[in-house]
């Protein structure tokens, strides 16, 4: 009760209220140091023209609110499923933080609006802009109001109004499918090879370990107590790479264009 009576005497001091009201709107939560959240919402395209030892953007924040994210989520199920295995609680912490659902967050919060970032927004910026940019001013809150104030956030405003997480832990998700559609969107190569297969401490239950590559670059691998479940995993970690990765998509993307091109040198001769 005090610090609501501290929060609101700080912001009659403020000249420009809304920015704070913007934050308390989404978060529920009265900001103290705007300028993170500020930061959060700069997308790296944004500081292009600046000096490059005086660049701010949001990825510093991004990675911090990557890891405060989740750790938030994997306390939070951890508490609500209290008699459920590892393996559930993982699987389904994968699913929140995953790419497409930080995305659908962002907009659904608001933030894909508030994004400053400079041209015009592409395919390629809508798969990450957003989702990175909801990362960062989780990372902004954490610094801003610390660990219990994210926990909040995330229970009583995202997980409590945009994500019925009951129904998404009944979800399964086909990681490989996935994968598959992504690689014969942009015509990449992809395959998995089984590496190797190994036995637990019974000597009675094999696993499985398999690799994946797409266009000869490793992107992957994964364990299971089959060949598909170890495919499944070693899927799950490559479409999460490229799904948030610019760069490594860059690099594969490159490769089919070489393998394209000596293809088609090969044909001329």
């Amino acid at each position: 009760m005090f610090q609501k009576i501290k929060d609101k005497v700080r912001l009659l001091s403020v000249k420009d209220k809304e920015p704070y009201l913007r934050v308390k709107e989404i978060t529920g939560i009265m900001p103290r140091d705007i300028t993170l959240y500020r930061t959060a919402l700069k997308h790296r395209s944004a500081s292009r023209g600046e000096k490059s030892d005086k660049r701010v953007n949001n990825e510093r924040l991004e990675y911090l609110g990557d890891a405060v994210l989740g750790a938030v989520v994997a306390d939070i199920l951890y508490k609500r499923y209290p008699t459920r295995q590892e393996g559930f609680l993982t699987t389904l912490r994968s699913k929140i933080v995953r790419r497409d659902t930080l995305n659908q967050l962002a907009v659904q919060l608001g933030l894909d609006k508030l994004v400053l970032h400079e041209g015009p927004v592409t395919s390629a910026h809508n798969s990450y802009m957003n989702g990175n940019a909801f990362e960062a001013f989780v990372g902004a809150l954490y610094l801003d109001r610390g660990y219990r104030a994210c926990c909040r956030f995330m229970d009583k405003v995202v997980l409590a109004r945009h994500i019925n997480i009951d129904e998404m832990s009944q979800k399964e998700v086909n990681y490989k499918s996935k994968l598959i559609e992504w690689c014969q969107k942009y015509q990449l190569q992809f395959q998995f090879d089984m590496v190797s297969q190994k036995m637990l401490p019974d000597r009675t239950t094999p696993v499985f370990v398999s690799r994946l590559t797409i266009e000869g670059i490793f992107c992957g691998s994964g364990e299971g107590y089959s060949k598909k479940e170890s495919q499944q995993q070693a899927a799950r970690q490559g479409y999460q790479k490229v799904r948030r990765d610019v760069n490594l998509v860059n690099r594969l993307l490159e490769a089919r264009n070489k393998r394209k091109a000596q293809k088609e040198s090969t044909a001329r001769k």
